[in-house]
């Protein structure tokens, strides 16, 4: 019987002393503490785990996303590209930091369209670059493009921590890395994010920006090897910067930092998950899972992959079959009102479309495959998978027959 893949990774039991530590001093604001407090340990220890100077922790991905683009100082309406395939908290951070989303389109592998990418770029301010569902795009070409034009990079890595890119950790490319602790991420808090970055004078400015009134900045100075340069860049900040009060509590860092040390195992145990269940579902003549670019080690926590020559009636019944065999699919583009469907976005203050993107859309499914799975579980996936085209399409042929 399949397990309910969509239960989120549980707390280590390591977690729990701390818990109930902060639960009975009442200690779970992050600036109470002289020194060490959990959430300021977790920084230190996210901050070296991904080879970072610093790291800010705050109360989601979508807060680092708007503090990285806030500290990044762009004019009002700053144009930002980011690419059609992506959640809407992207776009949402983008209007917050009143700046204007441009979007670019996206290829059948889920990866950035670098024509269309570099055709967009002029007027462009600031690019956030968004490993939607982990999917790496082609960092060293997006890096180059950039670079020659000084725009500033932000990376949307809320499903790749533990992904790399040439052994570089994923989020540690660009100027600065954001990440997710949401309950479906590798490291699950229920909320939270954090951001990275190597630039003192950015880090000094989301910190400020984050809610470290008065002095409480100074607390951000643990690491002694970085306080004269982060202490300057503090003091040319102080005052001059409104505080959005988007900062992670005690609590929500010691539900984080002892899911640190199991990292590397859910990382290694969601790519054999999504490896074999990808090697499984792509016997069907049906379905195409999209190869990893070469640069790329992926470290998946759920299953993409694509309904080819099928019509919208047949996609959609495939989705009802192996729900019934209890699988639950979505179709980016097909589900009702999806959140990743960038037509559904009509906040944004400049329409476009996208045809290849929306394409896309329309074919893409998304299932969790959680790092916990068994290969055993993982087999049962796949052959729900198989079943569902099958019961809708036609069984298989054998290959000659």
């Amino acid at each position: 019987m399949l397990p309910n893949m969509h239960d989120a990774e549980p707390i280590p039991a390591t977690a729990r002393a701390e818990i109930d530590r902060l639960l009975q001093s009442g200690d779970l604001f992050r600036y109470t503490a002289p020194k060490d407090a959990p959430v300021a340990l977790l920084e230190t220890e996210f901050a070296s785990l991904l080879g970072s100077k610093y790291a800010l922790a705050v109360s989601s991905c979508s807060a680092a996303l708007f503090l990285s683009l806030k500290a990044l100082g762009l004019p009002r309406d700053a144009r930002v590209m980011i690419p059609a395939f992506t959640f809407a908290a992207v776009p949402s951070a983008v209007i917050h930091a009143d700046c204007v989303p441009v979007l670019c389109e996206v290829q059948d592998n889920y990866r950035i369209d670098l024509g269309d990418f570099a055709a967009k770029l002029e007027g462009v301010q600031a690019v956030i670059i968004s490993h939607m569902r982990g999917h790496t795009s082609d960092m060293d070409a997006i890096m180059s493009l950039c670079t020659a034009r000084n725009i500033p990079v932000i990376e949307d890595a809320a499903h790749s921590l533990g992904t790399t890119w040439n052994g570089q950790n994923i989020g540690t490319i660009g100027k600065v890395g954001c990440f997710s602790f949401q309950s479906y991420k590798m490291i699950n808090a229920g909320e939270g994010g954090i951001m990275v970055t190597d630039d003192a004078d950015l880090i000094a400015r989301a910190v400020i920006l984050s809610g470290a009134y008065e002095h409480n900045w100074r607390k951000h100075m643990d690491r002694k090897d970085n306080c004269p340069e982060l202490e300057a860049a503090f003091a040319l900040s102080q005052n001059k910067l409104p505080l959005y009060n988007l900062r992670l509590s005690n609590l929500s860092a010691a539900v984080i930092r002892p899911q640190l040390t199991v990292l590397t195992q859910r990382v290694n145990d969601g790519r054999r998950n999504h490896d074999r269940v990808a090697s499984t579902i792509n016997r069907s003549p049906w379905i195409s899972v999209p190869e990893k670019l070469p640069a790329e080690q992926r470290a998946p926590d759920s299953l993409q992959f694509n309904l080819v020559g099928l019509q919208d009636e047949d996609v959609l019944a495939i989705v009802a079959a192996a729900e019934s065999l209890g699988v639950k699919i979505q179709v980016f583009g097909l589900s009702s009102d999806n959140a990743r469907a960038f037509w559904n976005w009509q906040f944004l203050p400049e329409q476009t479309d996208l045809p290849q993107t929306r394409s896309m859309l329309m074919r893409a499914c998304d299932t969790r495959l959680p790092a916990r799975l068994t290969e055993s579980e993982c087999d049962m996936v796949a052959e729900v998978l198989l079943q569902a085209v099958e019961q809708v399409m036609g069984p298989l042929r054998v290959y000659g027959t």
